[in-house]
């Protein structure tokens, strides 16, 4: 006792909402159940913030854009049993796009349980194949050690996601504990015969070419980059999701890598000697040409934190292992500019990719062509603006056309690639930047997968534009079974009429009927207060015969 107070001694659950404070936790998104009512009290006494969500799946899907955004640990929460399982798809989406993701579930007393079997599913076992790290914590001693472990690798390249489990026992239960600092994180650095081997292929090479990953997304590597390609000039291609790291704007941008090998970008890759590939990961969908069966006669130098994986797609000649942002400061300091080097063939490339675009942009079909209506977002976003995907046939249109001039500002899952994420990523993005115009870019399949979520939306006050991109089925299963010459099958749906729908919620809803009409509705949505869907007919059709053809 001091000056006569008693010191009051915490249960499990305040030391797990103490510790996460400590780490600087400031959201937890979630559904709330019987099981975490202990934490869920807790969190309310906090500094936290608790955002209920109409689905776990969303509550996962908002905190691992939290991890993606900050390179910082994001947390959801849910109950056991169903409320766990719902979690799963957006455990695998923060785990293969390499985001840091926390989720804390629910679980009934493990010390005399009552219930019997009820709702009982072995959520540790079944959580280990999806995370880095996958517990029940069994005593409140052990909470500060074991949150301070999952965070660290959740946030330690290749960051991921971790789970904890809390039965609700042990969340009453009293414990003395402390919580305990994460360490900080220093990366090695390469090795320096490594480096300059690295630098002799490129400078032996003729046609070198850099890639850009979404490994330099991650770690907000943006000026080292912008450094290396103004000294050396050597061209650029991104990956989808290494849209961002550098702007695209600039005369070095080429393209960026697509499913074809025909493709624009992929073409130039042909061309090249020597490919520097800077934080590429397997889990995303690789550029096509990075085995020595594809180029026999091309060297790859891989940039990373970890080494390759994946033999089969991807063979580097050489790697570089260690702190990419020492790693290319090193590249820039060091590397020997030669005179022979000659990227024209990939400017031509560059420029009939651009001339492509050009005939579409201002197209008049109806429903709108994806060329138009990536135009019309182009135009229409202001800089520094974000479109936030979900997943379907315009991903490709928009890897590939969008012009992204800062980091992050163009958000696609290449990884897992689940409907869904769409809406999510959006509401977040407006959570963490509240003053930052973004576009959810959604087809009608995959808003309507979280579609609940627009009561959250609506209930948070949040300012977003979702344009739905409506064709009434699965475009790109449609698309691929065109290709495989299957004749068209359970890919077509109804829908609802959006603008009644999003009214239905509070929303606002507007309906593109004619294709003058998207750019006005997207700027008129953009400088509005509220929620707003914007419906758009799209038709693929035309496009997709064009898509993967050789210029």
């Amino acid at each position: 006792m001091k000056n006569g107070k008693k010191k009051l001694k915490k249960n499990t659950a305040e030391m797990l909402v103490r510790c996460l404070e400590a780490h600087g936790v400031k959201y937890i998104f979630g559904v709330p159940g019987e099981e975490n009512l202990t934490f869920l009290e807790t969190v309310r006494r906090s500094k936290i913030k608790f955002i209920t969500t109409r689905h776990e799946q969303v509550a996962a899907f908002m905190a691992a854009t939290i991890g993606r955004m900050t390179g910082k640990i994001g947390v959801a929460l849910s109950t056991l049993g169903p409320g766990a399982t719902n979690l799963m798809t957006g455990v695998a989406y923060a785990q293969l796009g390499g985001f840091p993701l926390l989720v804390i579930t629910g679980q009934k007393p493990i010390k005399k349980n009552k219930q019997g079997k009820f709702q009982i599913v072995d959520i540790v076992a079944m959580m280990k194949p999806v995370t880095k790290y996958s517990a029940t914590i069994t005593k409140g001693e052990d909470v500060p050690s074991m949150v301070a472990e999952a965070i660290k690798l959740a946030e330690t390249e290749r960051p991921g996601a971790v789970h904890l489990e809390l039965p609700e026992d042990i969340a009453e239960e009293i414990c003395n504990a402390k919580p305990i600092a994460v360490p900080k994180i220093i990366y090695p650095k390469a090795d320096k015969k490594s480096v300059n081997e690295a630098l002799a292929i490129i400078k032996d090479s003729k046609h070198p070419i850099v890639i850009l990953g979404g490994g330099v997304n991650r770690k907000f590597l943006f000026r080292e980059v912008g450094e290396f390609l103004r000294k050396t000039r050597i061209p650029f291609i991104t990956t989808p999701t290494g849209k961002g790291a550098f702007d695209e704007s600039s005369e070095l941008y080429i393209g960026t890598t697509a499913l074809s090998k025909g493709d624009f970008a992929n073409q130039a890759l042909l061309a090249a000697d020597a490919i520097v590939l800077i934080g590429h990961d397997v889990a995303n969908t690789p550029p096509i040409i990075l085995t020595s069966l594809d180029a026999p006669n091309c060297k790859v130098v891989h940039v990373n934190f970890f080494s390759s994986s994946a033999k089969d797609v991807y063979i580097p000649t050489h790697e570089v292992i260690g702190d990419i942002a020492n790693t290319l400061s090193e590249f820039t300091k060091k590397i020997t500019i030669n005179p022979s080097w000659d990227f024209g063939y990939f400017l031509k490339v560059r420029d009939a990719f651009r001339a492509y675009l050009a005939r579409y942009a201002d197209s008049q079909d109806f429903p709108l062509r994806p060329e138009r209506v990536i135009s019309d977002i182009q135009k229409s976003l202001p800089s520094p603006g974000t479109l936030a995907l979900d997943n379907g046939m315009y991903k490709i249109y928009l890897g590939r056309q969008f012009v992204t001039r800062e980091q992050n500002s163009l958000l696609l899952d290449n990884a897992l690639a689940t409907m869904g994420a769409g809406l999510s990523s959006g509401m977040t993005l407006k959570m963490l930047y509240p003053k930052r115009k973004v576009i959810v870019v959604a087809g009608d399949g995959g808003l309507m997968m979280t579609i609940a979520d627009l009561e959250t939306a609506v209930r948070l006050k949040i300012d977003l534009v979702a344009l739905i991109l409506d064709d009434s089925g699965y475009g790109m299963i449609s698309w691929k079974q065109k290709r495989m010459k299957l004749p068209s099958f359970g890919i077509s749906f109804g829908n609802p009429d959006f603008v009644t729908l999003a009214e239905s919620f509070g929303a606002i809803g507007h309906k593109v009927s004619k294709a003058e009409d998207l750019l006005p509705t997207l700027k008129k949505a953009l400088n509005s207060k509220g929620m707003h869907i914007i419906a758009c007919p799209i038709n693929y059709k035309e496009a997709n015969k064009k898509l993967g053809s050789s210029f």
